[in-house]
Order: C-alpha cells, then structure tokens, then sequence
C-alpha cells in the first residue's frame, strides 16, 4: 500500500498564522540573517518587516544578550531549545523593552536544519504593573517591605506635616538620612532647602561654626560671612545626624537653640531667628546615655517628640531581593548598566548574609557587582572575595524562604486593609479566593474568629 505524503502547510498560509500570533516571531539563517519577521516582531520592535529581511538580528534587536549569551546562538550550537529566557531589546525609539524569548532550530520535512527560530514576549505591561506594585512599599528612595517599615512609612504623612522635632534611631547604613530626605519631601518645607550635617564628625569650636556661622574678623582667618547650616536651611529643613555623639558643652548650646529657636553666629552682636524642621538622627541608644549621664535629659526630651526606629536588615529579610532589584535598576540607570537580574546561587548567599553594615553595604555590594558585571545576569563570581567564600545554601533555598516570608506579609497586610474579609482580600490581590484560601492554610495565617462582613466565626 502507497504511503501518503504528510500534508506541508503552503507558505502564504505559514505567513498568515505567523502574523496572527501575538507574540514576536522571527528566523534566521546560518549566517544569521532574518529570513521571516511576523506582525507582532514589527510592532513591538517598531521596524518593519521590509527593513529588518536580510538583517543580521543583532543589528535589529540590539539586545544584551547578542554580545554576551545569545540564546539563539546556543541553540544552534548544542541544538536544544531553550524556554522562556528573560532579556531586553532596543526598539527603533531606543527604548528597553523587556522581554521573554524561546528558541528553537527551524529544520525541514527531511529534518535537515535551515536556521533558528524565535519567539519573543513583550513584558512591558507585567514590568510596569510590577513597578506600581512596588511602588506600594516604596516612601522616597526608600523601599521595603517588612511590617516594622510599614508602620513607619504609615505615619510619616502625618509627622511630615506637622513641625514637630522627630528623632531617628537605627544602626549604621540603615538609612536614617534618606528617610529625614523622605519626611522633608513629604512636608510643606519640601521647597526649601534641606541640610544635613554629622554632628560627630567635627570637634566642639568647628561643628559650632558649621552650625551657627560666623561674622568677618570672628577670629583671624575670618576674612568674609560665613552662613551657618541653620541659616542655609532657612525655611527648610536640618538633619542633625550623629547626635548621640554630641560633647556635654554643646549639647547645652543646642538645647538653648531648640528651646529659643534662635542661633547667634560666632562674631555677631545679635541672635538671628531659626525658621527650621530639626530632624536629629543616632546609631546609639539615647535612653542608654541618657540613664548613664552621658547625654543630657531635658535635650532628650527636647528632640524625642517623635521617635521612628528603623531595624536592621538582618531583620528585615524578606526586603534583600527587593532591595537588589532596585540597586540593580538604580544602577543600570545611572552607570548605563545593562544587569538583567541575579543568579540563584549569587541570591542565595545574600539572603543569608548579616549585613553588619546594613543596607549601605548591600548597596556597595550590588554596585561592586555591576563593575565586574556590567551586563547579563550577577553571578557568584561578581560578588566580593569575602562572599564568594560562603558556602552557598541549597539552591534556592534562600530564595524560597525570602519568598514565602515576602508573600505572607503582603497576604496578611490586605486582610488587614480589608478587616479580614477575605473575599475583598481575594480582589484586592487579583486572585481567585479558593486560591487565597489555599495561600492562608499553607502558610499558616492566622485569622480572627470575626472578619469584616459579619461576627460569624471564620473557618479555614
């Protein structure tokens, strides 16, 4: 019996279900130049089809990985497809488009390889609804996701607007300065000019000059005015950092400046009104010195009007891929970076570090990580010598925890923001409520006997 010939797809009819196809589809040759280019490749690329035939792809996609890790050009060369590959491509404006590519070899009806194929998924949309996600957790330059900077970034509206003496208390590189910048951006003194200055930093008869300024001929090398940061920050606000470090002596000065609100600069014959927001920030524990004498009780009570304690990142791990994530971009934009992520491996070792120097070490990390690492993915080897030498965890085992933890707190922040009713919760989320049933069970939420509907009791 005659065998029957399989039935081929005439051309005009592959070309039609190509550009039917939403996703962007090209093939090359073994010289790499585009032999097909669909509708959908046109319009996310926003180059024609007549423009982009008989081109080599990495002059049309200029993306980060045709120089470094082609997907494509694996492919070929090993001969196995590989899936849903996170990258980028320059469109004809110069826009990044962010997108997810699958590769395969194109061969014939005798299995004999013509070239390569590739698909690729426009992610814009799904970037940009991860950044107004992320822009939830995100007060200034400051992004978190942990419960304890959730209640602080809950009421810095209110203690923005007020006048108010605020104290910020946290270790080292915790970012007490970028949230006083925070609060100043957030106040009706955002106009005006913002001054920080490290009150440890300088000795008794300098900080006093810095502070306060001087009139010409104050002492001998005086030869002009000096405006102090009280003044310069006239109408704004001053950041009193290191406070704790204060000498006895001046910290009576100051507390004669905050009671008065008034400075006399070194020289002058009168006292020049303080128009400022005073913001004092400490890596030291102000009760510890107070109970201890060290440090002045009635200035205590002066500049303790309100108290916002930022934690340790140690404690904070459910906000290190976060943070990464915004290193990275911030990096990228600034450096001109091409960084696309972070591998398992490298995570791993992060999410497990202590971070004695908080987030300004996580920061000095990811930007020492983008000098050896300028594009693709950050790997083991582009983090410092002294955490290359962990011992990695399980991979992702770090990752899951972080992860598990992260997804948690924002399921147990919207029942929260919904007092428990957990088919608004199911909304608020964008997810099915048989899925956030499932999600609460499985990682052990617990919730009231009452939700937000009724006093019926809440089952599980």
């Amino acid at each position: 019996m005659k065998k029957e010939k399989p039935y081929q797809i005439p051309s005009h009819v592959t070309e039609i279900i190509l550009d039917s196809i939403s996703d962007g589809v090209f093939t090359v040759d073994h010289d790499w130049r585009i032999t097909s280019f669909n509708r959908a490749a046109e319009r996310i690329t926003r180059i024609p089809r007549e423009e982009a035939l008989g081109k080599h792809c990495w002059e049309v996609f200029r993306s980060n990985m045709c120089e470094t890790d082609c997907a494509l050009r694996r492919t070929m060369k090993q001969g196995k497809a590989f899936v849903d590959t996170s990258t980028y491509i320059v469109d004809s404006d110069k826009r990044r488009i962010p997108v997810v590519v699958s590769t395969s070899l194109l061969k014939d009806g005798r299995d004999t390889v013509l070239g390569g194929v590739e698909t690729f998924r426009d992610m814009s949309v799904v970037e940009e609804l991860r950044k107004e996600l992320d822009a939830r957790y995100q007060v200034g330059d400051m992004v978190s996701r942990s419960p304890a900077m959730h209640r602080v970034f809950k009421i810095l509206p209110q203690v923005a607007e007020s006048n108010s003496t605020v104290l910020i208390q946290g270790e080292t590189g915790t970012g007490k300065e970028l949230l006083a910048r925070a609060l100043h951006g957030l106040s009706p003194r955002r106009n005006k000019p913002f001054v920080a200055i490290n009150c440890g930093a300088l000795p008794d008869n300098l900080l006093e000059s810095e502070l306060f300024g001087y009139k010409a001929g104050a002492f001998t090398d005086a030869v002009k005015d000096k405006p102090g940061h009280f003044a310069l920050a006239e109408g704004g606000t001053i950041m009193l950092d290191e406070i704790g470090d204060l000498s006895p002596a001046f910290q009576v000065r100051l507390l004669r400046v905050l009671q008065e609100k008034t400075f006399q600069p070194l020289g002058a014959t009168r006292e020049s009104k303080a128009n400022v927001r005073v913001i004092a920030a400490t890596n030291k524990d102000l009760t510890e010195l107070v109970e201890n004498g060290s440090f002045r009780q009635d200035l205590f009570y002066r500049i303790n009007v309100v108290r916002l304690d930022l934690p340790p990142l140690r404690v904070r791990k459910e906000d290190i891929a976060t943070l990464i994530r915004h290193f990275i971009e911030r990096f990228n934009r600034l450096q001109g970076r091409m960084v696309t992520g972070m591998s398992q491996e490298a995570l791993s070792i992060l999410m497990f570090h202590d971070y004695p120097g908080n987030i300004r070490e996580l920061e000095n990390i990811i930007e020492h990580a983008l000098v050896l690492c300028p594009e693709g993915e950050i790997g083991v080897h582009c983090l410092p010598e002294n955490l290359q030498n962990m011992a990695p965890q399980p991979l992702g085992a770090g990752i899951n925890a972080a992860l598990k933890l992260t997804e948690s707190q924002v399921i147990q922040d919207a029942l929260k923001r919904n007092q428990f009713n957990r088919l608004a919760t199911a909304r608020d989320l964008g997810m099915h409520k048989s899925t956030l049933f499932r999600k609460i069970k499985h990682l052990g939420i617990h919730l009231p006997k009452t939700d937000g509907r009724s006093k019926r009791k809440s089952t599980s």
